[in-house]
């Protein structure tokens, strides 16, 4: 059982996954301009991507490295203002290259590190705020199906946390095929579409810029946080130049970016993957393979959301990302200093502001950056020597 205990851990770390915020991927997609084959190629590239960076590293590097797509950026690209889908393939192309410079120019990587964390967490939250009201949306749009949803996910969140959304998900596949026809006509299989990216300083500006940000200061640097609390340390640079490259690959077939996974990586580099640390990285590979395998029912899944009411995925959404949400607003407004630029940045990027074609999340970072330098401590001066003192009190004389 010890020998079958990684791979076992690898499939749930995969299926958790998965299942947890794929939802968020198809709504953000479909919000910045993807049809749903669009859409569900997208689901199948970031898939293949995490899937094939999972396990290259992990038999490189023979640390537990678990892959994710970026479910915060999945959720930034809800706020974007309506947009051609070829220029948000070419904001994820530019995120993809953003990544990969960060792993060739380490002055980048301590640029982004160089945002207050404040204002960092606080534009997550922003973000990730306005999807995790569609739970209470949902009362009110679709009660009869929204209403068993939230029930399952408070159940099992209660007695079996990390069965909560799965869970939610499960109620809410079963409601869409007790109130929908036309199910038994579903095609199952990812639908592979090409679109060729264009690039537009707005899609790059509103899209581009802030999914990098997003995905290094939510994922990347809290995956490597993660991967120490269990004794390991990955070179950073590998990591980022496979995940990078990655994206920008995807990104042709409308994957929006991978990263390093912060919150399933503890199911793989953790002790219940392995008592042995060194075996711990089958894990990681496993679940690599098994996220390819699930890729094969992106189709599927893209067709059942199509078929539902938008509110209802929204609804399984907004649960699964409620933690990430209040954590996000804890780490923004945790300390007093550099509060007030943290709120700027939380209110812009929550209000859905949309100008020069550009969405809310960066100008929720640019508002709050400006207030955190107009509020900034000057430093004090230190006192001037006597010979000084004597200097200055001549020259007035």
């Amino acid at each position: 059982m010890e020998r079958l205990q990684p791979l076992i851990a690898g499939l749930v770390t995969a299926v958790v996954g998965f299942a947890s915020s794929f939802a968020v991927v198809l709504a953000g997609l479909r919000a910045a301009g993807a049809d749903e084959r669009q859409a569900a190629s997208g689901l199948m590239a970031l898939c293949v991507s995490v899937g094939v960076v999972a396990i290259l590293l992990g038999l490189w590097l023979r640390m537990p490295i678990s892959i994710a797509w970026s479910t915060p950026g999945a959720a930034l690209l809800l706020t974007t203002p309506n947009t051609d889908f070829a220029a948000a393939v070419g904001a994820f192309v530019v995120c993809g290259v953003l990544i990969v410079l960060a792993g060739f120019l380490p002055p980048l990587g301590r640029l982004i590190g160089a945002i207050p964390k404040p204002i960092a967490s606080a534009m997550l939250g922003g973000v990730l705020l306005k999807l995790c009201l569609a739970p209470v949306a949902g009362l009110t749009q679709a009660p009869l199906l929204t209403v068993p949803v939230i029930l399952v996910w408070a159940l099992l969140y209660r007695f079996a946390r990390t069965l909560a959304v799965p869970g939610a998900l499960v109620a809410a596949i079963a409601a869409i095929a007790l109130t929908t026809e036309g199910l038994g006509t579903l095609d199952p299989w990812p639908p592979v579409e090409f679109t060729a990216p264009v690039f537009d300083l707005a899609a790059v500006a509103g899209i581009g810029v802030p999914l990098f940000l997003v995905t290094m200061a939510s994922q990347n640097v809290p995956g490597m946080a993660v991967l120490s609390g269990f004794g390991y340390h990955p070179p950073l640079r590998p990591v980022l130049l496979a995940t990078g490259a990655a994206s920008v690959a995807g990104a042709a077939f409308g994957g929006h970016a991978i990263n390093l996974a912060a919150i399933t990586a503890a199911l793989a580099a953790g002790p219940d993957a392995s008592p042995d640390p060194g075996r711990r990285w089958i894990a990681s590979v496993t679940a690599g393979a098994s996220m390819i395998v699930l890729g094969l029912l992106s189709g599927l899944a893209a067709a059942l959301i199509v078929l539902s009411p938008p509110v209802l995925i929204e609804a399984v959404a907004g649960l699964a990302l409620l933690g990430a949400m209040s954590n996000a607003v804890l780490e923004g407004f945790r300390q007093a200093e550099g509060r007030e630029a943290a709120v700027v940045t939380f209110v812009v990027t929550f209000s859905g502001l949309s100008y020069l074609g550009i969405g809310s999340a960066f100008w929720g970072l640019l508002a709050g950056g400006l207030m955190h330098l107009l509020l900034r401590p000057q430093p004090a001066s230190e006192p001037a020597s006597p010979r000084e003192r004597v200097t200055r009190a001549t020259e007035s004389e």
